[in-house]
């Protein structure tokens, strides 16, 4: 039983981390109605900006604060000087764009600052706590406190603030937001910004477990984005829910199930997805879209 537990614990801990970049990726989707494949790379650069700041002899959250804040100008800049040339193209152009600022922000944070590990410090104490038998980090409990306050903030936002149903206007249709009287331009720029950030945030609560690389979040962009179509591109809480059940997914068949084992637990999420797909397309928690003709 200790074991399940252990196993349980240390699976939500993964979630957690796969969880935030879910978050990030769901946020720019309903504020700009695109799927950013750039997310990661963008969570990487803001947690090499603020190790910087720490390098330079600031306290870290006020290095983590400064870096938060540079990391919504640089999504807003994304957005205008380039994603807006594409957005009211093809779509599959623009996620191809994601794509190609994915190498090429992870190709500039390995020239800057090369393909070594570096560690990063942690916002929250390396002591453990013992919970129903299991051994529980305090980090990774925090970054799952953390991750979960988000998410009720992002649900927030888009179901309770006019800001956040003018994001939702402008995704669903630009032509129409703008009708209405909506600064579009405005709006997706704030939107970018506010998933820069988002990615920010998530880069700095993983850097400390997974040490600072250019491509540190590439495979946790596999997960989140495994997470967001089994929650729900609409569906901050979804996501979440998604992310933890595939850490916890994983952990368990990888130790009870041995012809699965450590090798393939990586095949479980997307079983998971082809499953989900054909039963419930829109995602466990998504939304159905209708198109009014």
């Amino acid at each position: 039983m200790g074991t399940f537990i252990q196993l349980v614990v240390d699976g939500l801990a993964t979630g957690s981390i796969y969880a935030a970049l879910a978050l990030a990726i769901v946020l720019v989707n309903q504020a700009t109605g695109l799927i950013n494949f750039a997310q990661g790379g963008m969570a990487v650069v803001s947690a090499y900006i603020a190790y910087v700041f720490v390098e330079l002899g600031l306290p870290l959250i006020l290095a983590i604060i400064l870096a938060i804040v540079l990391s919504f100008l640089f999504g807003a800049l994304v957005e205008r000087f380039l994603i807006r040339r594409f957005e009211r193209g093809d779509p599959d152009t623009a996620v191809v764009v994601t794509i190609g600022l994915l190498t090429l922000v992870t190709g500039i944070c390995a020239v800057l600052w090369g393909y070594n590990n570096l560690g990063f410090p942690s916002l929250f104490p390396l002591t453990s706590v013992e919970i129903l038998g299991a051994v529980v980090s305090v980090r990774s409990l925090a970054t799952a406190v953390t991750i979960v306050v988000i998410m009720v903030v992002l649900q927030l936002l888009f179901l309770r603030t006019k800001l956040g149903l003018a994001l939702r206007a402008v995704a669903d249709n630009p032509a129409s937001a703008a009708f209405s009287g909506l600064p579009v331009g405005r709006l997706l720029m704030v939107g970018w910004g506010l998933a820069a950030t988002l990615g920010a945030i998530a880069g700095v609560l993983v850097a400390p477990q997974l040490t600072l690389t250019p491509g540190m979040l590439d495979t946790a962009l596999v997960y989140a984005l495994a997470a967001v179509i089994l929650g729900g591109l609409t569906s901050p809480i979804g996501c979440v829910v998604a992310a933890s059940a595939i850490g916890v997914l994983e952990n368990l068949v990888a130790v009870y199930i041995p012809l699965i084992g450590h090798d393939l637990k990586i095949a479980v999420p997307f079983a998971l997805i082809f499953v989900i797909l054909i039963v419930r397309p829109q995602g466990l928690f998504g939304r159905k879209v209708v198109v009014r003709v």
